[in-house]
């Protein structure tokens, strides 16, 4: 059959639009073949495109050359179709669609192209390997749910422009061909055939424009841009990913936060209705790590950690006074009417969470009507059972978990076990969206690898002024005044108040390890700037696709993204990264590597 043309023809509505009040109405259709019946006499279609499915009969009394053709339609297959709306005959109708209670008796046929056998049903349910939807990612998106979330998407980011827009934000683009700047992962770089031998490399952030911006006296500004890091990946890592990027002049920390709090509170309510009740709760860095052992806590239930230290200094057991006598505390976890669900198996299971996080083992108590049922019972005396019990808040029926060792190491591995505890007895509500702010992290941190201080940040954050003192003496206590924005347990976006001073600037370098020669080297256009007049600045990044999956209820990121890649950075579709001809190398001035 040849594929016929649709010139003459104009599309009158999408697959979704029509309904029982266009009945009588001529239309035309276009579409995809989702579906197809062929009873012989009557031979019906479900006719597909991005505004939904309407079904399409083709009945020889209504016009016997479409319905001849009609007989040779297939799956996937491009068609054109002319006919009449009429209502569907009683019982007949289909509830779940909006168009279910009309089909289009057609009265003319074209077939604008032939597909050939999906490797997948598009219209079935998802039975195809990972691997072989993303080759084949364009059929995939044929799919209604796959198409809703990157529509949601766009909705979600025209949202985020017009609330940017009113709150007088400029958005400006800023290069994609720029200077490898160490920003905490590897670069992507691309070499310059114009240059041979020199590299630009692409943006792990717009973190450096951003701030000329503020210099340059643009007051406001925003993108949403596409950012680049060459590190290992996970299910909400990509090598490139997307994220919303602002940058505000004469602020402080309440001020950023505070215009996405007033972001969150419009899409949520636009997009979800959800209504997000402002101000979003804050909590500090040690704050978190210490009821929650995160500084991603996901607060959509509670199960915080108690301090018991003071307890178990006075019990007999050796293990809890080994710990305290080291400097180390001893803190519990409760799981409310816990005791029984956790079998000694189970037990054994959740002690080995703890292992696995670092701890060196796990204690329990179940707490019953008569007292403890616990090996840890003989160790304590009646009122520091009774004293633990009351600290706790635990009654009968109860679970108390304790761990002891080093603070870290105990608010790590309850942390872990928290989760693993919320994700077995089901205490997650699913249905509830979670803000917390995250607060005055620590503003350097030991690597052990590299043997000096790093940024926990970047090295632009500036440090909060009551500790700047403590950078020459004990910089490891110095706070960050930056913040991360978590919800329902996941970072999604996080900023800080910048160093505008060039000398305090120059400082940070020093402390990390950062010679004049080297920041020139590295940082010289940025240092230069800082002496022209920089304001007061600071500004923050979202992870948009993040956000996106958490209002779409995908679990991965690469359910959102149009063209996603591989945990391995790999695309099955183009089959990038791939090999180049030596022609292009040569230009380049690189020799192939051998594999």
């Amino acid at each position: 059959m040849p594929v016929d043309s649709m010139s003459g023809w104009k599309r009158s509505h999408d697959c979704g639009s029509l309904r029982v009040d266009d009945e009588g109405r001529e239309a035309v259709l276009m579409g995809w073949v989702n579906g197809r019946r062929d009873l012989g006499n009557l031979i019906f279609i479900d006719l597909r495109d991005r505004g939904g499915i309407t079904q399409v009969v083709f009945d020889p009394r209504v016009d016997e050359q479409s319905h001849e053709r009609a007989h040779v339609l297939r799956h996937e297959w491009v068609i054109a179709v002319k006919g009449k709306v009429a209502r569907r005959e009683e019982g007949q109708e289909n509830p779940n669609l909006p168009t279910g209670g009309v089909e289009l008796r057609a009265t003319e046929l074209k077939v604008l192209n032939r597909s050939d056998t999906p490797p997948f049903q598009v219209d079935g349910a998802v039975d195809a390997s990972e691997a072989l939807r993303l080759k084949y990612r364009y059929l995939e998106m044929r799919r209604p749910r796959v198409f809703n979330v990157l529509h949601r998407r766009h909705q979600i980011a025209s949202r985020i422009r017009q609330y940017l827009n009113r709150e007088g934000f400029i958005e400006v683009e800023t290069p994609f061909l720029t200077k490898s700047t160490p920003e905490g992962a590897r670069d992507y770089l691309v070499p310059s055939r114009v240059n041979r031998g020199l590299f630009y490399a692409l943006p792990q952030s717009p973190q450096l424009f951003k701030q000329l911006l503020m210099i340059a006296g643009f007051d406001r500004y925003y993108q949403i841009v596409r950012c680049f890091r060459d590190e290992d990946l996970r299910a909400d890592r990509q090598p490139e990913f997307t994220q919303v990027d602002l940058e505000m002049a004469f602020v402080d920390e309440e001020a950023v936060m505070g215009v996405f709090e007033g972001m969150m509170q419009d899409l949520f309510h636009s997009i979800l209705e959800i209504d997000i009740s402002l101000p979003i709760q804050r909590l500090t860095y040690q704050e978190a790590m210490d009821r929650f052992g995160t500084d991603r806590p996901d607060i959509r239930f509670a199960m915080e950690f108690q301090d018991v230290t003071d307890i178990a200094a006075r019990s007999d057991f050796r293990v809890f006074r080994d710990a305290v006598e080291r400097g180390g505390v001893v803190k519990a976890l409760v799981v409310e009417r816990g005791a029984s669900s956790f079998s000694r198996k189970g037990l054994d299971e959740l002690a080995k969470v703890v292992t696995d996080s670092g701890g060196k083992g796990l204690l329990w108590v179940k707490v019953t009507q008569e007292g403890w049922q616990s090996s840890l019972s003989k160790f304590f005396s009646d009122e520091n059972r009774g004293a633990l019990n009351e600290k706790v808040g635990a009654g009968p029926e109860d679970l108390v978990l304790l761990v002891a060792d080093r603070p870290q190491v105990v608010n790590e591995a309850l942390g872990a076990l928290r989760m693993e505890i919320a994700r077995r007895l089901a205490l997650i509500p699913e249905d509830r969206h979670a803000f917390v702010w995250v607060t005055r992290f620590p503003l350097l941190e030991y690597n052990e690898e590299e043997g000096g201080l790093e940024a926990v940040h970047h090295p632009f954050t500036s440090p909060v002024e009551q500790d700047i003192d403590l950078l020459d003496t004990r910089p490891e206590e110095v706070r960050a005044r930056s913040y991360d924005l978590v919800l329902n347990g996941t970072e999604i976006g996080g900023g800080s108040i910048r160093i505008h001073d060039p000398a305090l600037q120059q400082k940070m370098f020093h402390i990390l390890g950062i010679t004049p020669e080297e920041a020139r080297r590295k940082f010289g256009f940025l240092l230069e700037a800082l002496k022209y007049g920089a304001p007061p600045h600071g500004g923050m990044a979202l992870g948009f696709d993040r956000l996106v999956a958490i209002m779409t209820g995908v679990k991965s990121i690469r359910e959102v993204i149009a063209f996603p890649k591989t945990t391995s950075a790999t695309c099955p579709l183009t089959d990038a990264p791939s090999e180049v001809d030596e022609a292009q190398l040569k230009e380049l001035g690189l020799k192939r590597f051998s594999r």
